[in-house]
């Protein structure tokens, strides 16, 4: 979105749309109107702190940077570069981003990585250009038949949603595969709502759809799985939409990008606009998950290391967080912090106090985005650059400065960066014109799940407890997205555990458990629960596609759902 941000006496009072009719129109959602609320918040880390025989201390930033740096080389001697990683959130600037991962790479290590919640890597090596929307949102707004695969629209993509939202009251038809069935607030053509393991076999049935009815081989790639496949009436039904109009495009959405299937669901669904001819695109989880890949904030290219996922599985010595609350932002929370407690060296770099302060080394106050200079590209690919409003609080400094310095300190080529201007120029090589618009991937699938066995997670991002603005918006925090997490299931499992009111469940996934109320939802696929990610109810849970067991605790009062 474009934003006018109003400012008085160097404090955020407001944040109002700026129109263009491109992007977000004269538009914004309430996170976009809201989440400025937490950049007053008395939660503002303000002073760089080093942690010293357990006590945290203030000190100035040279102390704690050369400790950073120190510490960094003593472990890269004793442990090689391949024990240091770094991890950012797809919130941070491109500036930020490429700077992070120049930095790794100077120490010799490829480990760093954006893509917190994705829980599946086959593709990377494999991808052609990076996962974009694949066409501009005015063309978006255009389409007349949509295919999204794994979203909550109105949740997850809010304006994206908005122009569905107009364009279905005309002659649009929508489409929706996903594991949950809320309202969209518009009208949807046809649904399929399964299980989250079953969402390939249901967009593989699709293919063979629409390539029997327009009679057109299934591509190679997927053919072997798809051949296989029965073709039930809701894909028919789904395929015929597709076929049945003149501009037709297929999306994924966040959930689906971070299913343990996610490069099997990428697959068909550039086999299906293959056989449609129409678009194929990916929503994009935040402000910046395009600027991600065009940064090189990734374990690929240059110096190739290891993923998000592998570098919390396989502890590492020294880890870098750039924005990041492991315990909410990753696949597996509780992995994540037994990683981070298990390391030498923790350095977070953040906004805001939070649990780094159980875990970390050294905190490093970095200005939010009212208080740099920066750059996102959007979904559509559309580069945006902003300048900081307001002083950064106390001593807070951009990121991006602090990144160079640490550069510097460490003896790296290539930090002399006088601006934000000059870092981007260089993540850019000076284009305008920034990446390959290919969302091809090249990978071959072999089998399908057809059945899924015990119960399933549902885990989504709820939309106000996503990034850490959010997070720390008292308005935001207020809202019915942000009621604690509840454990929602259909009657039929309700009653087949045996749930009576007043009664809660004892969650048990991948070695952590969470004591949660429950909720029904008969629109729930059988033998499902959704319990949200990103919380901290839930962050005692392991990875969040692992099978979960579920145990009745009689006589809690009941929590509405």
């Amino acid at each position: 979105s474009n934003l006018t941000v109003q400012v008085k006496q160097n404090r955020v009072m407001r944040t109002l749309p700026r129109e263009n009719d491109t992007v977000n129109e004269c538009w914004i959602s309430d996170k976009d109107r809201f989440s400025y609320e937490a950049l007053n918040s008395d939660k503002r880390l303000a002073k760089p702190m080093v942690k010293s025989d357990g006590v945290w201390r203030d000190v100035e930033w040279p102390v704690a940077l050369e400790f950073v740096a120190a510490e960094l080389k003593r472990i890269k001697d004793a442990h090689g570069a391949a024990a240091i990683g770094a991890l950012a959130t797809p919130h941070q600037t491109l500036e930020e981003m490429h700077l992070l991962q120049k930095l790794v790479r100077g120490l010799g290590s490829g480990n760093v990585d954006f893509r917190l919640r994705q829980a599946e890597f086959s593709a990377d090596g494999k991808r052609a250009g990076v996962p974009w929307l694949g066409m501009s949102i005015t063309d978006f707004a255009q389409l007349d038949r949509v295919l999204v695969i794994g979203a909550t629209l109105r949740k997850d993509h809010p304006l994206l949603a908005h122009r569905l939202r107009q364009s279905t009251k005309k002659a649009t038809e929508l489409n929706i595969i996903h594991a949950v069935d809320d309202d969209l607030l518009m009208r949807v053509a046809n649904k399929a709502i399964v299980a989250p393991a079953l969402l390939p076999q249901v967009l593989a049935q699709v293919v063979k759809a629409a390539a029997e009815l327009k009679n057109v081989a299934i591509p190679e790639a997927v053919r072997s799985a798809v051949a296989g496949v029965t073709v039930d009436d809701a894909a028919k039904r789904i395929a015929a939409s597709l076929i049945g109009g003149q501009k037709a495009g297929v999306f994924l959405g966040n959930f689906a990008e971070q299913h343990a299937a996610a490069a099997t669901l990428q697959a068909l669904a550039q086999a299906l606009a293959t056989v449609i001819t129409c678009n194929f695109g990916v929503l994009g989880a935040a402000a910046n998950s395009v600027g991600g890949y065009v940064a090189g904030c990734v374990p690929t290219g240059k110096t190739i290391g290891i993923n998000a996922l592998q570098m919390i599985e396989s502890p590492l010595k020294a880890y870098l967080l750039l924005g990041v609350e492991p315990e909410l932002d990753m696949h597996n929370p509780r992995q994540a912090i037994t990683s981070m407690k298990q390391a030498e060296l923790v350095v977070a770099l953040s906004p805001f106090q939070h649990g780094a302060t159980e875990y970390a080394n050294v905190l490093l106050p970095i200005a939010p985005f009212t208080e740099t200079a920066g750059t996102f590209i959007s979904t559509e690919g559309r580069v945006q650059t902003f300048a900081g409003v307001v002083k950064p609080l106390g001593e807070t400094r951009p990121a991006w400065k602090v990144l160079r310095v640490l550069g510097n300190l460490l003896g790296l080529s290539g930090f002399e960066h006088d601006s934000a201007e000059d870092a981007q120029r260089e993540a850019l090589h000076g284009k305008s014109e920034i990446f390959n618009k290919n969302n091809n991937l090249s990978v071959t699938i072999s089998a399908l799940p057809n059945t899924v066995a015990g119960l399933s997670r549902i885990a989504e991002t709820p939309i106000h407890a996503a990034d850490a603005l959010a997070r720390r918006a008292p308005s935001l925090q207020q809202t019915r997205d942000a009621l604690p997490p509840v454990a929602t299931m259909n009657r039929a499992l309700a009653d087949k555990l045996g749930l009576r009111d007043g009664d809660a469940l004892r969650v048990v996934q991948d070695g952590g458990a969470a004591v949660l109320p429950y909720g029904i939802d008969d629109k729930l696929p059988a033998e499902c629960v959704r319990i949200a990610a990103a919380r901290g109810e839930t962050a005692t849970l392991g990875a969040a596609d692992a099978p979960l067991l579920l145990e009745r605790v009689a006589q809690v009062q009941k929590a509405s759902a």
